[in-house]
């Protein structure tokens, strides 16, 4: 018999929609009523926040972080259910945490409870499956959805509005599910964890356009004295036009971190270009790229450096490990 936390957050999987097809929250979880034959399962489940995706936020992560922790060795696995728009940030945020070693599974619903052909139910029913799964653990955080396993360091969420959305564009799955078996085909490489009690800071995300900073100082616009760091969506495998990149020189003298991220969804941001604006000047001037994250996971992964107090060397060697 295998011991199964169940923390419910809310989202679309614990939504009804209204006679005009307009979805909000529902006081009472629809996933608790949900009556699964699950013989060689004991489930506890707990309705820990009741919020929609975009309401989420690090302190919401690191509160899911802290109860998983303090459960820690109560439990054989952990299923999240969470909202699609920012699930992959949370997946992503606690696959950097000091997890226990147990299969960790977020998912959630692009359809909600009462509409045709609801998704909800069988990604919940997939999810328990996955992290009752021996095999599962040792693997990292999980995201399950659509009948696929995948990472969280690398699923995003693809389409608005298909029930196959979340996926992984570079990799593809770590494994998938069949109606008899669950199989995994490869395994999410380690990743450094910590240990947060606390999470503070300010770290927006910009995105690169062509005439970026001719005209517009966009960059400028940002007072270092409220930002703690930057996130870039650059162009192509890591370069600004001239003038934006001008602007996160201003940035850096001022001991503001800058991170460099493609805007591409396929492919790794790094240093070739030597031309003004281009990916080797940027790196001379001190911004650090990141391998194979997307703007909002990089963005956590500045932010959580920051509050490990991570520093120089030390800080470019994680952001860019």
């Amino acid at each position: 018999m295998k011991k199964i936390l169940v923390l419910h957050t809310g989202g679309t999987i614990s939504m009804q929609a209204d006679d005009q097809g307009k979805l909000n929250s529902s006081s009472d979880n629809p996933m608790k009523h949900v009556g699964l034959n699950l013989a060689d399962i004991d489930l506890t489940v707990i309705d820990f926040f009741n919020i929609p995706s975009p309401h989420m936020t690090p302190y919401h992560m690191l509160a899911l972080y802290h109860k998983i922790k303090e459960t820690a060795g109560q439990f054989d696995g952990v299923v999240i259910t969470h909202g699609t728009d920012t699930l992959e940030e949370t997946a992503y945020f606690l696959d950097t945490m000091a997890v226990p070693d147990i299969p960790i599974v977020l998912t959630g619903a692009m359809r909600s409870s009462n509409e045709l052909a609801s998704d909800g139910i069988y990604n919940y029913l997939s999810a328990l499956r996955v992290a009752s799964h021996d095999k599962a653990a040792g693997k990292g955080v999980l995201v399950v959805m659509n009948d696929e396993i995948h990472a969280a360091k690398y699923v995003t969420k693809t389409h608005t509005t298909n029930v196959a959305t979340l996926s992984t564009p570079t990799h593809g799955p770590l494994g998938i599910l069949t109606k008899q078996e669950i199989l995994f085909f490869k395994t999410a490489e380690p990743r450094v964890r910590f240990d947060l009690q606390s999470i503070t800071g300010t770290v927006p995300i910009i995105k690169a356009y062509a005439g970026m900073g001719v005209g517009d100082g966009i960059l400028s616009l940002l007072d270092p004295q409220k930002i703690d760091g930057i996130v870039i969506e650059a162009l192509g495998a890591g370069n600004l036009p001239p003038e934006a990149a001008e602007e996160i020189k201003t940035l850096l003298s001022q001991d503001i971190p800058v991170v460099l991220v493609s805007r591409c969804f396929n492919g790794i941001a790094e240093p070739v270009y030597a031309y003004s604006g281009g990916g080797v000047k940027l790196a001379e001037s001190g911004v650090m790229f990141i391998k194979e994250l997307n703007s909002q996971k990089a963005r956590l992964k500045l932010l959580i450096a920051l509050n490990a107090e991570l520093k120089e060397a030390e800080l470019k060697d994680y952001i860019e490990g």
